[in-house]
């Protein structure tokens, strides 16, 4: 069964940086799309990047110029890079894992298989 488990969330000052880990386990890392997603208080569950065993990447609107995923095969790991952090950036942030070949389905929570049990980031004004 395949496991996902989060971690770097944290509280940080806004423009300060941080990069969200997601370890990947029983399965072959090497055939699943990863992506993420984030979920803030009140709010639905939304996009946020996602990369192919390629290292090919889908953005959402709120990666776009400031966060960047990418991943390690060799560690079966998948990284968010967040910079410039704002406030709106607060949420509840989820990796997931899909064996779609990149495409815009993959911005569809529906399409992700597994799920990790998410990482929290705060960030204050």
């Amino acid at each position: 069964q395949v496991q996902l488990v989060e971690s770097g969330g944290g509280l940080v000052q806004a423009g300060e940086s941080l990069k969200l880990a997601c370890t990947f386990s029983g399965g072959i890392f090497s055939t699943y799309t990863m992506g993420w997603f984030r979920q803030a208080p009140g709010k639905e569950r939304e996009f946020v990047a996602a990369v192919n065993w390629k290292g090919g990447e889908l953005n959402g609107d709120s990666a776009k110029g400031r966060f960047t995923v990418s991943r390690d095969d060799a560690r079966n790991t998948v990284y968010l890079q967040m910079n410039s952090l704002r406030f709106e950036d607060t949420a509840v942030y989820y990796c997931a894992a899909s064996t779609l070949v990149l495409t815009f389905l993959l911005r569809l929570q529906r399409n992700y298989a597994y799920w990790g049990q998410g990482t929290q980031v705060t960030v204050s004004a």
